[in-house]
């Protein structure tokens, strides 16, 4: 564990002998066998970290808290709005329902290297049943409750899950998302078919059970033994998590055991200041990695409280619920996305609500899944008198790439700054050749392989798919898709995507999906989807089609079922919302759409006529619509 007084000891110890650094950590962690070689390069896409070692995760968040004394200690606060309710569970009871999930899920044949599906809200059994799996070993893959059936039914394909776990349905304010319709779809959909689903009935909306395959939740748990821990090899997947990608298939980044354990029990302390015995709170949702990092796997390894929230940070009763949450569990941490902020800001200017809670105990706020703008950083900065650390990471690398770091001082304020490197990280700006950018220079955000401990080391079954997606831009370097500098001091900023991939209120989709679904429509001739800045959710995706001739209905009609119908295939997450008619879109002569000159557009930004371009008539046609709108 790191001795270092500053960061910059921590760096420079870090860079001097990574394979002692990360082995110095990994002491943080209990090990059923330690590791041959910290650092094995012959393995994989560009090496594994703690080959030939064996541990298991759900020890390490659990038995070994209750074993050393923390069982009477709060692991899990449970708070949801959605149906005003507040419980809490200490190390022994989640350790005791945990075991007893492992057992019914072994009773239905999971086993070490299996998978299971988990498809369900932000509950209390979600977080357990992630850890069930861990404890046997099994690999899991959350997938974002209320996702349309087409996406799950891709991810139940790609991973072929022995058994799937859901709810019968979600909460949103004012209406009951039901999953078991959608799961029901997306099996049909799926050409592999689980075994077997495990639902749990809630009482908002019960859902009818298909006879054979699927069992109620409770009752199997209640029925079933209570299962050990299986120790696996630190190399093994811990789970699956598929992320938006720009072809068909889905891009399901797997996470390691051993790697993972040892990254996040050390990130609670280094970066986030927090060490056991203290509340914490992630207002994330487990079906995306913030969750499964910060809301249960990095706060249970660590020995902290976990708060996990099932609700809205305005509407669930109003823009005062986040600090109403801080006050009634003394959080001393709270970490959520831009967005957030933003929706609150827009709500609660001046903060008045805030000024109604008890906020004595919060000490700081991150914020990361997407650049945090400035006067967002600035406003809550004014308005907590608190430090606002603004983080960057990826789905991909499951903890932070840049940050501040609260256990050696944070660094001066920079609104719009993600920081600087964590130890582990070697950053830079490439040129698109490939060749290191000098400070202050804006380019291509990479990292000098390998990457450290916790990142995913390929994708499911796909590891020339990773090789092609992240590895062969730019040889010797991981390519992270954002654009972005490095200044003089050494903080990162990134400012935005490289690829067609657009940040939605933190969550990473694809304008690629969206036009696939887009260009289904009987109507549509051709279309392109981009996200353009949007005040409250960072980005907002807006679709532009060309209507096929002969095509005369009304134009709004047209773009009312667009919404629709991305609603339907992609879900809610989605937030389209707005899709307009345009007599045809600008391209190249070669036929590629300019996708980042109608983003310019959008944003109202100068877009200087690309000198590829095949008629520059069509981008006054754009402005036209645009403007219109």
């Amino acid at each position: 564990m790191t001795q270092a007084n500053s960061y910059a000891d921590a760096y420079a110890d870090w860079l001097r002998d990574p394979a002692a650094y990360w082995a110095g950590e990994a002491a943080g962690i209990t090990w059923s066998r330690t590791w041959d070689k910290v650092f094995d390069p012959s393995m994989g896409a560009f090496g594994q970290w703690f080959a030939g070692a064996e541990l298991n995760t759900c020890y390490n968040c659990l038995d070994r808290h209750v074993e050393g004394g923390r069982g009477g200690q709060v692991a899990l606060i449970h708070d949801s709005p959605m149906t005003d309710s507040i419980r809490r569970f200490t190390y022994a009871e989640v350790l005791a329902e945990t075991a007893k999930i492992a057992g019914a899920l072994a009773a239905l044949g999971v086993g070490r290297g299996d998978r299971v599906v988990i498809y369900m809200p932000m509950v209390p059994e979600a977080a357990f049943t992630m850890l069930a799996c861990a404890r046997l070993g099994a690999v899991h893959s959350v997938v974002f409750g209320g996702f349309a059936a087409a996406e799950l039914s891709t991810r139940i394909a790609d991973a072929k899950p022995k058994v799937i776990v859901s709810a019968s349905c979600g909460l949103e304010p004012g209406r009951v998302v039901k999953y078991k319709p959608l799961l029901d779809a997306a099996i049909q959909l799926s050409p592999h078919k689980p075994d077997a689903c495990l639902i749990l009935q809630r009482p908002q909306a019960e859902a009818p059970m298909t006879a054979g395959r699927d069992h109620d939740f409770r009752d199997a748990v209640a029925a079933a033994e209570p299962h050990g821990c299986v120790p696996v090899p630190a190399t093994d997947p811990l789970y699956i998590l598929y992320t938006s990608g720009t072809t068909g298939r889905p891009k399901g980044v797997v996470r390691d055991n051993g790697g993972h354990a040892v990254v996040l029990w050390n990130s609670m302390k280094m970066i986030y200041g927090v060490d056991a015995g203290d509340v914490w709170w992630t207002a994330s949702d487990v079906g995306w990695v913030v969750g499964h990092s910060y809301i249960v796997y990095a706060p249970l390894l660590r020995g902290c409280t976990s708060i996990m929230y099932e609700g809205k940070p305005v509407g669930t009763p109003d823009a005062g619920a986040f600090w109403r949450v801080i006050a009634a569990h003394k959080a001393k941490v709270l970490f959520t996305a831009p967005t957030a902020m933003r929706a609150i800001k827009q709500q609660d200017p001046d903060g008045v609500l805030a000024k109604r809670h008890d906020l004595s105990s919060l000490e700081a706020l991150y914020l990361a899944g997407e650049r945090c703008d400035p006067p967002t950083g600035i406003w809550a900065h004014e308005l907590l008198g608190r430090p606002i650390v603004d983080h960057w990471w990826q789905t991909e690398t499951g903890w932070p790439i840049t940050a501040g770091f609260r256990q050696f001082g944070l660094f001066p304020f920079k609104p719009g700054s993600g920081g600087r490197p964590c130890p582990g990280y070697d950053l830079h700006a490439l040129d698109d050749n490939g060749a290191v950018l000098p400070r202050g220079a804006s380019g291509n955000l990479s990292l000098k392989l390998p990457l450290p401990p916790g990142c995913g080391p390929t994708l499911w079954e796909n590891e020339e798919g990773y090789r092609t997606a992240y590895l062969s831009d730019f040889p010797g370097w991981y390519r992270t898709g954002d654009a972005g500098v490095v200044d003089e001091d050494g903080d990162v900023w990134v400012m935005g995507r490289t690829d067609d991939i657009i940040n939605v209120a933190g969550h990473r989709l694809s304008t690629g999906s969206m036009e696939e679904v887009l260009a289904s429509h009987p109507d549509v001739a051709e279309c392109a989807v981009v996200g353009a800045k949007d005040a409250v959710k960072g980005q907002a995706p807006i679709g532009l089609v060309v209507l096929k001739a002969g095509v005369n209905r009304p134009e709004a009609e047209v773009a009312a079922e667009l919404v629709a119908l991305v609603r339907e295939r992609i879900g809610p997450v989605a937030a389209f919302k707005d899709a307009r008619v345009v007599p045809r879109l600008p391209k190249t002569r070669s036929g590629k759409i300019l996708r980042a000159t109608i983003r310019k557009i959008a944003d109202g930004e100068a877009a200087p006529v690309p000198p590829t371009i095949e008629d520059p008539a069509a981008l006054d046609e754009l402005r036209e619509v645009l403007d219109a709108g």
